[in-house]
């Protein structure tokens, strides 16, 4: 098999500390959100929550294909045109800008968007997985739009989405797709031993349903809370002993008692000689540290070089 060429020119890892952006960061997040849960809404569930991520595009992110009776939609953000687009089955195509304004007016032109193509749809006006929600329709804290820094952040996705798919490509077990995910605001992809996992105690049933098998997990977040850039994620569900102190690659990756998670800062896989290289290094390190640590069937479940 002959490996993709990937992405290392400078152009395709631009710089995006979290100050710089952190307002359309956060206003971003809860648009993606409304639009995600939308998705959530008519689709049925797959396993580990499949079903409630975004793709990344050529142009941005998309809900992919949503069913809608004998009908079908997408919800797409173009982060070059700057736009929220609407398409249907029928060939009917609608647009709202991406611009300056609050998550209680984007809520209300996304409905009405879909109002305006004979779509209806309820959704939980709850933002999940953020300090303080404020219900979609009345925040108006949330305001921003940096249209140079979206489409700065979208590069940074698409970029690491081609890495995460040459990554994706070396197993043949069970593994997700590579996925956005609006409540976390991540992007990331996840490997399966074909075990089930021990149930967590007081876990939620959202918890149990996406941690129901041994899984090893890698991602990229844009920064938030004790973490305030961007940054890359590893980790184990169940952990097995010793991964905390397994060694993994590149250098600059460290293990996160808090978070208990490997994290290689963005910065450091964006000014190395081979972005590329140093992401797959951590990748394929990180999931070979938790794989044989756990005892998992890797003669069975990877592909052959």
């Amino acid at each position: 098999m002959t490996p993709l060429t990937l992405p290392d020119e400078p152009a395709c890892w631009p710089a995006l500390p979290l100050d710089s952006w952190k307002d359309t960061c956060e206003t971003l997040h809860m648009w993606t959100q409304i639009v995600g849960k939308i998705r959530m809404s008519l689709t049925p569930l797959v396993n580990h929550w499949w079903n409630v991520p975004l793709y990344v595009t050529a142009r941005g992110l998309t809900t992919s294909r949503i069913p809608c009776g004998e009908r079908a939609f997408e919800l797409r953000f173009d982060f070059l045109a700057h736009q929220l687009i609407l398409e249907t089955s029928e060939g009917l195509i609608k647009t709202l800008p991406l611009r300056p304004q609050t998550v209680a007016d984007f809520y209300a032109e996304c409905m009405s968007l879909l109002r305006s193509a004979g779509i209806t749809v309820k959704i939980w006006h709850m933002p999940v997985e953020v300090p303080k929600p404020i219900p979609f329709d009345e925040d108006r804290v949330h305001a921003s739009y940096d249209a140079e820094k979206a489409e700065r952040f979208w590069r940074i996705l698409l970029s690491v989405n081609a890495v995460f798919y040459q990554f994706r490509s070396e197993f043949i077990g069970k593994v997700s797709p590579v996925h956005f995910f609006w409540g976390s605001f991540d992007l990331a992809v996840s490997r399966f031993s074909g075990r089930r996992a021990p149930e967590r105690p007081g876990a939620d049933s959202i918890t149990r349903e996406a941690y129901s098998h041994e899984v090893s997990s890698v991602g990229f977040w844009p920064g938030s809370g004790a973490i305030a850039n961007p940054a890359f994620y590893s980790y184990a569900a169940p952990a097995p002993q010793g991964f905390a102190g397994a060694r993994v690659q590149p250098a600059a990756a460290r293990y996160d008692q808090g978070l208990g998670e490997f994290l290689l800062m963005y910065d450091d896989v964006r000014l190395s000689s081979s972005p590329s290289a140093a992401l797959l290094a951590f990748c394929r390190s990180t999931y070979q540290a938790a794989a044989e640590l756990a005892h998992w069937d890797r003669k069975a479940l990877e592909r052959a070089a």
